[in-house]
């Protein structure tokens, strides 16, 4: 195999400079119109064959090998969040309001670096390679549009791989797992609607914010008293907004939240118990309650047959760095569309570098990751869609 590791290193201030021209100019899902042309731009100067617009603004490219064989599909997403920016980095956001606070300008880049890699050994590669640089990632949708439009056609995909920069891990850990992986997402928003009053005599007024107390509280219980300790699930609310006077009792307030798991029977059992709780307690009160629950995200499972050829790629290109083989997060990801269809593995490549303040989680106005971690991803990708097709 060559020696992706290596060339990956000579093009960093290649993939540097795309990295920090993304994080300059950040667009949010399914308005990546500017970060869209630099990458068919790109891959135009590879004489690759791909399709703009896919789902607004995705770009599909597709790199054939001198062998038939295989189609591996590897996806980059490309969209930035509504974070205003705080990190002071000479590369800051010139966009207010808007910043790439996930590392999603960093995947766009390893995407381009890799094409460069696999274009280079196109004569040894057996099959064809599907890039697939995705908007719209952060909770808009972005992977079910894609797939809506075409993309796993023509061809069809035979496994499929996607990586993430991950600050919750240091530069050289590296987390390649079996199974799930990441969780299936729901968000909710509830409105509990009672009787508005004066404070002084809540006796004629429907209290909503009473009911919303008792309800969020009874909410921890799901967890607690419905999954199985050896189970995993997640019930936040985040957001509470009611009232605008001292004493007065508003006529309503809202909640919003999520809720995550990751096996469905235990997603069915959480979300049959909220629904419960919320119909009680809202009734209980006297109040009534408007629910909006949407689901996000599927949970994101990886292949262990596709996890295992990974981890051994892996272990072999890094081999003094620390493999987590067991890796889970509660976090979710759209990429989970794509494996529902095809098989494939989603890996993690550390990122953080607490001596250098480059250590703020995801989504954090002051995010920012330790740029070496992008050969790093770059050379496992490559090696990884080599290996895969064999």
């Amino acid at each position: 195999m060559a020696d992706f590791l290596s060339e990956a290193n000579d093009l960093f201030e290649y993939t540097q400079a795309l990295r920090r021209d993304f994080h300059r100019y950040p667009e949010l899902g399914f308005k990546e119109f500017r970060t869209a042309g630099i990458v068919a731009r790109e891959l135009t100067a590879l004489g690759l064959e791909i399709t703009t617009g896919v789902a607004e603004t995705g770009v599909v490219a597709i790199l054939e090998g001198e062998r038939p064989g295989p189609v591996a599909l590897l996806r980059f997403d490309m969209d930035a969040l509504p974070v205003t920016e705080q990190t002071g980095a000479e590369y800051a956001s010139l966009n207010p309001g808007v910043m790439h606070a996930c590392g999603h300008d960093g995947h766009t880049a390893i995407g381009l670096t890799v094409a460069r890699l696999l274009h280079a050994h196109r004569e040894e590669l057996a099959g064809t390679v599907k890039l697939v640089f995705q908007p719209a990632e952060e909770g808009l949708g972005g992977a079910p549009r894609m797939i809506e439009a075409g993309t796993l056609q023509n061809p069809s995909p035979d496994f499929s791989l996607a990586l993430h920069l991950w600050n919750e891990k240091a530069l050289g850990w590296l987390g390649v797992a079996s199974g799930p992986t990441m969780a299936a997402a729901e968000i909710f928003q509830l409105r509990l609607v009672g009787k508005g009053g004066h404070g002084a005599v809540p006796n004629l007024a429907i209290d909503p914010i009473v009911a919303a107390a008792q309800l969020i509280s009874s909410l921890q219980s799901i967890v607690a008293r419905n999954v199985s300790p050896l189970q995993s699930a997640v019930v936040s609310v985040t957001t509470i907004h009611g009232g605008d006077a001292f004493n007065v009792i508003p006529s309503q307030v809202e909640i919003t939240g999520t809720i995550r798991t990751f096996d469905p029977l235990v997603r069915q059992r959480v979300l049959e118990r909220f629904h419960e709780l919320v119909a009680g307690l809202a009734g209980a009160f006297n109040c009534q309650a408007d629910l909006d629950l949407q689901s996000i995200t599927p949970a994101l499972v990886n292949d262990p047959r596709v996890a295992a050829r990974l981890q051994s790629v892996a272990g072999d290109l890094f081999p003094d760095s620390e493999l987590d083989t067991h890796y889970r997060t509660m976090g979710s990801e759209d990429m989970s569309f794509f494996m529902q269809e095809i098989p494939g593995c989603f890996f993690f490549i550390g990122s953080a570098n607490p001596e250098k303040g480059l250590d703020a989680a995801h989504h954090h106005p002051r995010f920012d990751f330790d740029e070496r971690a992008l050969s790093r991803a770059a050379a496992l990708m490559a090696s990884a869609a080599v290996e895969l097709l064999g």
